[in-house]
């Protein structure tokens, strides 16, 4: 029997395995997604396959996501509340969604209805499988007796150390979703340049540099990694990384981590970019996950 009395929850943007939810307990709502016009639910790859939807828009597939709305977080809570649980849900980054506002004014409404019950709201300030990491350390927290007030004070006063490290080998969807210009993407494929971005301390994603060359991206990002992480070279926590169908420069990130860090906690946990952050980025995209000192901007 869990000696814990609320529930952790975030959006299935934070792109862990439905069974790593699972064995956390942590509850999870999805987004929504369109592929050439037909609906999906980011149900975490099981209505459509990630190998299949990035198939698609290689294919020249048009993507559009939609966020969670208001009624889908007041019908996600309720069951929770009506049983008497306390509730924190920790939220898709606002610096790439407007997610946060549903999950208020979800939490507004509730709150009159279920007075004494705590509902709190997080903004993670992060994405994707480094979402996913804020997500697994909270769990641990949680299963070691952390109350929800203390858990609520300690994922605000933390969420900034968790490090968001992207680069991508395929500029064409950076073109397509209009963050970089067709001329910029044309030079930049034809020079094999491969943009290095990070999530800035707003929670926004922010090309940092041009590295030319997927051998030396992949060095780069774990550079970074070892400019930033807790510890530098003794960074003893989990490390995560999404990739969007390029399994094989995920993994050639994931072997230089393991040999330059050898106090790391476990593998390298790999996981899908999944089909909400993927609609922007596209196949190619690999994301790299660590605690460090605090994003400063």
């Amino acid at each position: 029997m869990s000696n814990y009395n609320y529930v952790i929850s975030c959006c299935s943007t934070a792109d862990l395995t439905a069974a790593h939810f699972e064995a956390r307990d942590i509850r999870y709502i999805c987004f929504h997604f369109e592929l050439d016009g037909k609906q999906y639910v980011d149900d975490l790859g099981k209505s459509i396959s990630f190998h299949a939807f990035y198939q698609a828009m290689a294919d020249g597939a048009m993507t559009k996501t939609s966020q969670v709305n208001v009624d889908e977080f007041i019908h996600f809570f309720t069951p929770f509340l009506e049983a008497g649980q306390d509730i924190l849900h920790v939220s898709l980054s606002s610096g790439i969604s407007g997610v946060l506002n549903s999950a208020l004014l979800a939490q507004r409404e509730l709150s009159e209805k279920y007075p004494e019950r705590k509902i709190y709201i997080v903004d993670s300030l992060g994405a994707s499988s480094g979402y996913g990491l804020l997500m697994d350390k909270l769990a641990d927290l949680r299963d070691s007796g952390m109350s929800i007030d203390d858990l609520q004070q300690w994922a605000e006063a933390h969420k900034l150390q968790l490090h968001h490290w992207f680069f991508s080998t395929d500029l064409t969807f950076y073109v397509r979703g209009g963050r970089i210009t067709k001329a910029a993407g044309w030079f930049g494929t034809m020079m094999k340049i491969c943009p290095l971005l990070n999530m800035d301390n707003l929670g926004r994603l922010i090309p940092r540099y041009k590295i030319r060359g997927k051998k030396k991206v992949i060095e780069a990002i774990v550079d970074k990694m070892e400019e930033h992480a807790q510890d530098g070279l003794d960074y003893s926590g989990k490390c995560y990384i999404s990739q969007s169908e390029c399994y094989e420069d995920a993994r050639a990130v994931a072997d230089l981590v393991e040999a330059r860090f050898p106090k790391l906690n476990g593998k390298v946990e790999i996981n899908y970019v999944g089909t909400t952050i993927g609609s922007h980025t596209g196949p190619g995209t690999v994301a790299l996950f660590f605690w460090g000192d605090e994003r400063v901007e």
